[in-house]
């Protein structure tokens, strides 16, 4: 894949940060999240502070947090592939509405006095659950709701979505507690699930009809993990996303004890601070589109993540609550200016066929990191206190500035992502199936042995490609007795795997091709397919009937 630094390129305007809100579409369910999302949010206030009068276990009461964002973790790759191969809107739907039921649970079980400590990290998982099946679909959308060139405003818009109601939800849901109790809390959120999931009902949406059958979710699985680890601009993303999330979870992991300890208030105290927190993500999400074109996409992290290790160092001196609020509003904002760059990157980076697939590593990466980071910081919290937890977490994540000079930011452009249709279909002549495999594949190149050193560096990108497209086994020889005839070699699993190989061939893929064939002067016969176990393919006895059917016509292809 081709692919350029971004330290230092600002990238093209992209319009204003408000602007994706002109689609009548993304607006209606962007509008509706507002709502999902400030009902998550009150579940997470209500189950926090039920659990410091339930438990007063530091570890019980961090724990709130993981067993929220552990299924995100768990549960978003699996989606992030049902998302990819089936109606991205009907996995949606699903999502929202398991969360849904696991949130009218949660509610009656409290009416009914039940809850207890290991009963709200039950069902607060299963909620999660439902939220990390709906995740990526969602993110994955975002592509088909608005232009390209308004993606990184949307993104963004995807964040302030959530800190809108992450600047009230908090107090209301303090408020709510106070008032009328948690189980009201409760019922709220599994209310506020409903109109997004009426707005996804409401979507007509086009699905364009694929060539092969869908791959099976382990299959599936495996082609997101393979390109993920072989495309840098996603790796690198994914990897940073985890050491970013592990370090600057503490501020809402421990919110409920700063609150109570640190600054001795109480729940109304706990909401200000995760509302100052929203401010300040809310204002980091409308400075994505600015910050990206004024610093480009490597600075602008930097940037966010030098201002929120800042917050979390002013958090751990803070004994006052609105010195407290300042710092919350500081690092909310460069915290939320990570978060959309990084995801801005896995989207630009990833092609149609695996988007959701990269976005639920890239969300399984950070949520991840933050689920462990909250059980990590909790148990440094125990072990010594508040203040040095707070002051460690932010000593380490200002560390992690030096993994840009490492791993930074790359991407390719928007266009190069398109898929490109191969006209040369493979000619067959045996009885295959899709399960026909493993299937071998050799293309011959002749190369002046004057060029040989641009010809093997060209391939290299080429063996990048197959790699994360599904080839396994790569390699590229040079014949002994003629040094101008150079094979390269790759296999799959099936014949079906091949085929969804070549299917997810983008113009990106195109161009790493043409610069290694402009050194070739073989045209004729140099494409060999094999099938490496054949036994399949024999009939051993006339009277045993062959069952395989030729590709071309199941398939289509």
């Amino acid at each position: 894949m081709a692919s350029g630094s971004l330290q230092n390129q600002p990238p093209q305007a992209a319009g204003g940060p408000l602007a994706p809100l002109g689609e009548p579409l993304f607006r209606r369910i962007w509008t509706s999240s507002v709502f999902s999302n400030l009902g998550h949010l009150i579940l997470g206030v209500a189950a926090a502070w039920e659990m410091t009068r339930l438990s007063d276990s530091p570890t019980m009461v961090a724990s709130v947090q993981t067993a929220l964002m552990l299924p995100l973790m768990l549960v978003a790759l699996p989606a992030g592939a049902l998302a990819d191969m089936f109606d991205r809107r009907k996995v949606a739907m699903t999502g929202l509405g398991f969360a849904c039921v696991g949130g009218t649970v949660m509610a009656a079980l409290g009416y009914m006095g039940l809850i207890t400590p290991w009963m709200i990290l039950i069902l607060l998982f299963a909620i999660g659950s439902g939220v990390a099946l709906y995740g990526p679909a969602w993110q994955a959308s975002i592509g088909e709701l608005v232009p390209v060139r308004l993606l990184p405003s949307a993104v963004a818009l995807g964040s302030v979505s959530y800190n809108l109601a992450r600047s009230v939800g908090p107090a209301i849901g303090g408020f709510i507690v106070m008032a009328a109790g948690v189980s009201v809390a409760f019922t709220v959120n599994a209310l506020l699930y409903i109109p997004l999931i009426i707005a996804f009902f409401l979507w007509r949406r086009l699905v364009a009809p694929s060539r092969l059958p869908p791959e099976s979710l382990g299959r599936a699985l495996v082609s997101g993990i393979r390109y993920a680890a072989h495309a840098s601009g996603v790796r690198n993303a994914i990897v940073r996303a985890f050491l970013f999330g592990f370090c600057v979870s503490t501020p809402s992991a421990l919110a409920p004890l700063i609150a109570r300890d640190q600054l001795a208030g109480n729940a109304s105290t706990y909401g200000i601070l995760l509302g100052a927190a929203g401010i300040g993500a809310i204002f980091g999400s409308l400075g994505t589109s600015p910050a990206r074109e004024k610093f480009g996409p490597e600075n602008a992290v930097r940037l966010g993540t030098a201002i929120t290790a800042a917050g979390l160092l002013g958090i751990a001196f803070s004994s006052h609550v609105w010195i407290a609020a300042v710092f919350y509003v500081l690092q909310g904002a460069g915290t939320m200016l990570v978060f959309a760059m990084l995801n801005v990157g896995v989207q630009l980076s990833a092609p149609r066929w695996v988007t959701a697939r990269a976005l639920s590593l890239y969300s399984s990466a950070l949520t991840g990191g933050i689920a462990l980071g909250a059980m990590a910081w909790g148990a440094v919290a125990a072990r010594t206190d508040l203040h040095e937890a707070m002051l460690l977490s932010g000593l380490a994540l200002a560390v992690t500035l030096l993994a840009g000079f490492v791993m930074p930011l790359v991407r390719e452009g928007g266009d190069k992502r398109d898929p490109v249709v191969l006209s040369n279909e493979p000619e067959v002549n045996l009885a295959l199936t899709s399960r026909s495999g493993p299937v071998e594949i050799e293309i011959d190149y002749r190369v002046d042995p004057e060029h040989a050193r641009e010809f093997f560096r060209a391939m290299q990108d080429v063996g990048r490609t197959r790699r994360r497209n599904g080839g396994f086994g790569w390699s590229l020889g040079r014949d002994i007795a003629d040094p101008a005839l150079w094979t390269e070699r790759y296999e799959c699993p099936t014949w079906g795997d091949y085929l969804h190989m070549r299917d997810r061939f983008t113009q990106a893929d195109r161009e790493a091709q043409l610069r290694a064939d402009a050194f070739n002067s073989l045209h004729e016969g140099r494409l060999r397919r094999r099938l490496l176990r054949p036994s399949g393919s024999v009939r051993w006895r006339a009277e045993v009937p062959d069952t395989g059917e030729a590709s071309p016509n199941p398939l289509n292809f």
